[in-house]
């Protein structure tokens, strides 16, 4: 007797995917167009063979995207507005030579929207930090972005002949954003606080004049106050440094200002976060972390330059960014450690006419400037 067997088929049915939109939400109008402006400009440029070099003309390039909209996405995204990219390729080297890939660009840029910061006191600009803290958005005056574009040709060759290793901003990419009628430009840097250690002070030097700097009363009722030159010098502080960082520092810092020097830029200051880490301990057993903080102290201790975990690499590019020392906190104190992390900021003043009433030249600006830099570090 023969058995026949008999087999089901049973059909399986497939719902049809659509591509999702990505949505950039955002609190502020101008927010949801940048974060919508990066995203599209960085996916365009993905298709853009890299060039074996820049050419003159790639310093002048710019694209530029108008969207009219009606009833789409009301009411996340304006329904009419327009993104412009300064120098597309010059912005995507720089971001090569500061080892940033391009994903994680524009991961820190669009994955949640830039939170406003009050970063440096007394300036005109808005700051925007990135939620992951890795990069800062400044808002630029008209004049600001001419001396930018000036700059940009020179500032480009010269991270390129330090092999990134500078204490001048580093600019990853400029945009002039148009919402509702209103112009605005941004320009996007590494931020100097970019660690997960806190910073427990907060300096802005100059070296000119320090006499006549200090932290208004309004500053120094804010959580982290960014004090000037005259607190520093009357609270005794130092940067407490080994002969090789020392000799570091002062060597990055006299090429830089060298070239600011030579640029004809001047005003510049050196924004100081000062992490304290007997401090920081203290809080740490008050407050019990995941992380145990040594952990985080040892990735500040290593070598100079950005946190590993931004651009997936071991990143060392900025003698001096990032300097950890042993030495007493305060005279007298018992021996701790504090974590500097610095850079020059403010470096677009160009001096022109109106500077010449009521300062010093950029040679006598930069003298004044390493100076008083000088004399503040000390060997324990």
């Amino acid at each position: 007797m023969s058995r026949t067997s008999s087999t089901k088929c049973k059909k399986k049915h497939f719902k049809p995917k659509h591509q999702k939109s990505k949505l950039f939400r955002a609190n502020e109008p101008l927010l949801s167009v940048f974060m919508w402006g990066v995203n599209h400009t960085v996916n365009e440029l993905n298709h853009v063979n890299i060039p074996v070099m820049l050419m003159p003309d790639d310093f002048r390039a710019f694209t530029k995207v108008r969207v009219d909209n009606h009833l789409y996405q009301k009411d996340i995204m304006p329904s009419h507005f327009k993104i412009k990219e300064y120098c597309p390729l010059v912005f995507r080297n720089l971001r090569e030579r500061f080892s940033i890939y391009e994903s994680d660009y524009l991961r820190s840029l669009t994955k949640f929207q830039p939170v406003a910061v009050d970063l440096l006191s007394g300036r005109p600009t808005k700051f925007y930090s990135t939620y992951d803290n890795q990069l800062i958005l400044k808002t630029l005056s008209s004049d600001e972005v001419e001396n930018m574009h000036h700059l940009l040709k020179e500032y480009h060759p010269y991270i390129v002949e330090r092999y990134g290793k500078t204490l001048l901003p580093q600019y990853l990419g400029m945009y002039r954003l148009t919402v509702e009628g209103q112009v605005t430009y941004i320009v996007v840097m590494r931020n100097i606080f970019n660690s997960r250690l806190p910073i427990h002070k907060k300096y802005d030097l100059k070296g000119s004049n320090p006499e006549n700097r200090e932290a208004s009363e309004k500053e120094r009722g804010k959580n982290l106050p960014c004090f000037k030159d005259n607190d520093f010098i009357k609270d005794g502080a130092k940067l407490y440094l080994d002969l090789e960082r020392k000799t570091k520092l002062i060597s990055t810092l006299e090429a830089d200002t060298a070239f600011l020097a030579r640029e004809n830029l001047i005003d510049y200051s050196l924004c100081l976060g000062i992490h304290d880490c007997a401090k920081y301990q203290q809080d740490d057993v008050n407050s019990p972390r995941s992380t145990s903080s040594n952990d985080d102290e040892d990735e500040a201790a290593g070598d100079s330059g950005s946190p590993k975990d931004f651009s997936g690499g071991d990143n060392r590019h900025n003698e001096g960014e990032r300097l950890m020392t042993s030495a007493p906190l305060s005279p007298g104190g018992e021996s701790g450690k504090q974590i500097y992390f610095m850079g020059l900021v403010d470096v677009l003043t160009q001096f022109g006419l109106r500077k010449r009433i009521v300062t010093i030249d950029p040679e006598q600006y930069r003298k004044k400037f390493m100076e008083f830099i000088a004399r503040a570090i000390v060997i324990p």
